[in-house]
């Protein structure tokens, strides 16, 4: 049966006992919603730099080099047509419902052409004023005044939570067309010089050495800068006029009021409008906030037959406030003036007199630290279709005032309406907000642009949510914390705005410690690992990478491991960790363990060989490289690779030296035939005459061999230029032969005799001389065969860890096996000679 098409349990079985047909299914009226195969993660790619970065959401981001070519070059400046469209964009947008009356700058027009003045003269100004000063409308008003000051126009950019770094990207992306590309430091700086503008930077929130660093980075710029008083004053290098901006007269307030009310106030209204202006020392905003109150007032005070004369029905009231006893016919309701008090807290009053989705949304702006959510989630977030028309009434009433691109809750509304019982259920709207925001931004139809936009409000979320993350109750649940944090951080990094994707980072990763999802604490590791490489934080980076490596290696997730090891193979070949530029992320994924070694005296047989006294030609052998000092033993990972890489590569060396050494012993060797090693063998015999062709060499005849032993002889002093070096054979007392003639070097007696067959550890292609008394002659390729182990270089192959001691081995039989090349005749002997 179909679980989804139930018959009813009244309908029972048919006659013939069969279970009853499922009724045929209506037309579709929309296309088919069933299951689908599932949408594509949405990946960007972004360039940084000299990085290509690549966002993924699912199993972390990738980055990698950018090729050369591949780079985008030089980004053109944009358009003035192109500049007024990205400006116009960035503005807050207009509320929706009817239009608010404007609230005219009164009093400030000596300020104005002060600024104006400063900035046509390329001096950088600070506009200090406390918060309600009007400051804003005052900045918005001088920008007009300065458009065709500058070539690149005027710039406005936002100050609220961003350093000087992200003010001078913004000013960048702004400028120039350069979509999905984010510069690194030193390129980001050569750009911004050649920009010429007047920048407002409205909302500053620092000073000091961090402002002379942006001044000085765009020293074509002047800028406008807004900032409360409590805001670090620049230096006194940086050359920047100040500004203050006071509050209005007695006359000004006054007529603010009236503008907001639209009628002359009374004298009853005008003396309280004079205790107010006392009382809150002319600021704009408590002037814009009392007129509100007035004008709220009149309305309530509306006879009902005024009412029914314009025609507005009276159940279209949008207040709630229940009106006091009825009054005489013909006279109006009786509200009295707002209290002192309650004109210096207006907030909650003014909110009492809203709509119910006015007053929602303000709840729901406390929660979130005073970000008022964007007009589009307000119907979604409060459940009302029309609740997009609150945030008019919230402007209108000067509760909400523009910062940036956005609205937030205006100086003082938030402690009046948490001291109003609005915060009360913080939390739950907190959370609400949280589950909005995370199913939006992880939307497919949702740009990284409109994330970005609403970057504060989602963070706010994100701060108030964490702390309370619990661990989920059912199996496949995720905290709500969590699943913001994993939906909101890669659009912040696809749409640049890097402060907003690193903070997303920091709250999902405590979010997933305490939910207890391993696979969502390595992702973000993983992320602020990347954000770090991209920065030039190398160390971070490579913490980060090793810790989401290390949770991703116990949950087996071999994708994400191998996306961790390449970022993690970028960052040594960033820090130097690594030589040469050819390291892969092979090298990475095995670490082996450390090993000590201890330093090894070259063997017997050459000791034995080399003379007593220094010699005057080349050295032969040459020391160890000296053991890996204590501090650094067991000390695995890619810098014990590197070492051992050249303990390989030293050793390989020194194998190339002595074979070459030998060759060059042997062919000047040949040009004088009475020299002592022509005239000695491989293994002398007791009785060595000149002319016994059994111990010695013959011009015509091969090389006598006779009992193997140690060598005892005593060096000679070297001969002419262009002779052997070899000691000159001195007869010493009988040596007993080796009863075991394949016992030769390795077995630590010291013996040095050659074996009779081929050494396991000798070249495939050596081939033993045969002497007349039957035994085998080791030619110099048996000991140095350049496809020898003693030559691999690979920092995972285990034979490696004998590098060294095979090396010393090769050397060891490599001058006795040497001394006396075979004269049969045969090519093939030695192909070195």
């Amino acid at each position: 049966m179909d679980p989804t098409h139930r018959a009813p349990e009244e309908y029972g079985r048919e006659a013939d006992g069969h279970a009853p047909r499922p009724r045929p299914s209506r037309d579709p009226l929309t296309p088919d919603f069933g299951q689908h195969t599932p949408a594509l993660a949405r990946t960007v790619r972004v360039v940084a730099g000299e990085h290509v970065l690549t966002v993924n959401p699912v199993d972390g981001s990738e980055i990698e080099l950018s090729p050369p070519t591949e780079r985008p070059g030089r980004p053109a400046k944009r358009t003035a047509e192109d500049r007024a469209e990205a400006d116009h964009a960035a503005q807050p947008p207009a509320p929706a419902g009817p239009a608010q009356p404007e609230h005219p700058l009164l009093g400030r027009q000596e300020e104005r052409e002060q600024l104006v003045r400063l900035l046509a003269r390329g001096r950088s100004v600070r506009l200090t004023g406390p918060a309600g000063s009007g400051r804003t409308s005052l900045l918005d008003l001088v920008a007009e005044d300065c458009e065709d000051l500058a070539p690149d126009g005027v710039v406005r950019l936002t100050g609220h939570r961003r350093t000087a770094a992200d003010l001078l990207q913004d000013l960048f992306h702004i400028v120039y067309d350069a979509p999905l590309h984010r510069p690194e430091d030193e390129e980001l700086l050569a750009l911004v010089r050649e920009v010429g503008a007047v920048v407002v930077v409205d909302d500053l929130e620092f000073g000091g050495a961090d402002l002379d660093r942006l001044l000085d980075s765009t020293p074509e710029c002047a800028f406008l800068l807004g900032a409360t008083p409590d805001v670090p004053s620049p230096t006194a290098e940086s050359a920047v006029a100040e500004v203050a901006l006071s509050g209005l007269d007695r006359a000004g307030g006054v007529e603010v009021i009236e503008r907001a009310v639209g009628r002359v106030l009374t004298e009853e209204e005008a003396n309280w409008a004079g205790d107010l202006w006392f009382e809150s020392e002319g600021l704009p905003l408590r002037f814009v906030q009392a007129g509100a109150l007035l004008r709220q007032r009149d309305q309530l005070r509306a006879e009902t037959a005024a009412v029914d004369e314009f025609g507005v029905f009276e159940d279209a009231r949008p207040f709630t406030v229940p009106a006091p006893t009825d009054p005489p016919a013909g006279e109006a309701e009786e509200i009295p003036l707002p209290s002192l008090g309650e004109a210096a807290a207006p907030a909650p009053l003014l909110a009492a007199r809203l709509s119910a989705s006015a007053r929602a949304a303000l709840r729901f702006a406390v929660a979130l630290d005073g970000e008022v959510p964007h007009q589009a989630h307000l119907p979604a977030l409060v459940g009302d279709t029309h609740a997009d028309a609150a945030l008019g009434e919230l402007a209108a009433c000067g509760l909400v005032s523009p910062v940036g691109g956005r609205y937030r809750l205006a100086a003082g509304v938030r402690a009046q309406l948490e001291t109003a019982g609005y915060a009360d259920d913080a939390a739950t709207r907190a959370r609400t907000a949280a589950q909005h925001y995370a199913w939006w931004a992880g939307h497919p139809s949702v740009t990284p642009e409109r994330v970005c936009a609403e970057a504060d409000a989602v963070l706010a979320a994100l701060a108030v949510t964490v702390p309370e993350t619990e661990r989920p109750t059912a199996e496949g649940e995720q905290a709500t914390s969590v699943e913001l944090a994993r939906t909101a951080a890669p659009a912040f990094a696809a749409g640049l705005r890097w402060s907003a994707w690193e903070q997303a980072l920091h709250e999902g990763a405590e979010a997933a410690r305490l939910a207890g999802e391993s696979a969502d604490r390595a992702y973000f590791h993983h992320e602020l690992g990347v954000l770090a490489l991209c920065t030039g934080q190398l160390d971070r980076a490579r913490s980060e990478l090793e810790a989401s490596i290390g949770l991703r290696g116990s949950l087996a997730d071999k994708r994400g491991t191998t996306a961790g090891r390449r970022a993690l193979a970028l960052v040594a070949d960033r820090s130097g960790d690594v030589p040469g530029l050819a390291f892969t992320a092979t090298a990475a994924e095995e670490t082996p363990e450390a090993r000590h070694e201890e330093p090894l005296s070259p063997p017997r047989g050459i000791m034995a060989a080399l003379p007593s006294a220094p010699p005057t030609g080349p050295t032969l052998v040459t020391g160890r490289p000296a053991a890996t000092p204590p501090a650094h033993r067991g000390r695995g990972g890619l810098r014990g690779l590197a070492r051992r890489n050249l303990v390989a590569a030293g050793a390989g060396a020194l194998l190339v030296a002595v074979l070459g050494t030998v060759v060059t012993l042997g062919a000047t060797s040949g040009a004088d035939p009475n020299a002592p090693s022509d005239t000695v063998g491989v293994n002398p015999t007791l009785d060595t005459g000149a002319g016994d062709d059994a111990g010695g060499e013959t011009p015509g005849g091969d090389t006598g061999t006779g009992d193997t032993g140690d060598a005892t002889s005593s060096p000679s002093d070297p001969g002419p230029e262009g002779t052997s070096d070899a000691p000159s054979p001195t007869p010493t007392e009988p040596v007993e032969p080796s009863p075991d003639a394949s016992s030769s070097h390795g077995t630590g007696s010291g013996t040095t005799s050659p074996s009779p067959t081929g050494s396991p550890s000798a070249s495939n292609t050596s081939r033993p001389s045969t002497t007349p008394s039957g035994s085998a002659s080791a030619s110099p390729s048996d000991s140095a065969s350049p496809s020898g182990s003693a030559t691999s270089s690979d920092p995972a192959d285990p034979p490696s860890q004998d590098t060294s001691s095979s090396a010393s081995d090769s050397i060891s039989s490599a001058p006795e096996s040497s001394a006396a090349p075979s004269r049969s005749g045969s090519s093939d002997a030695d192909p070195l000679m």
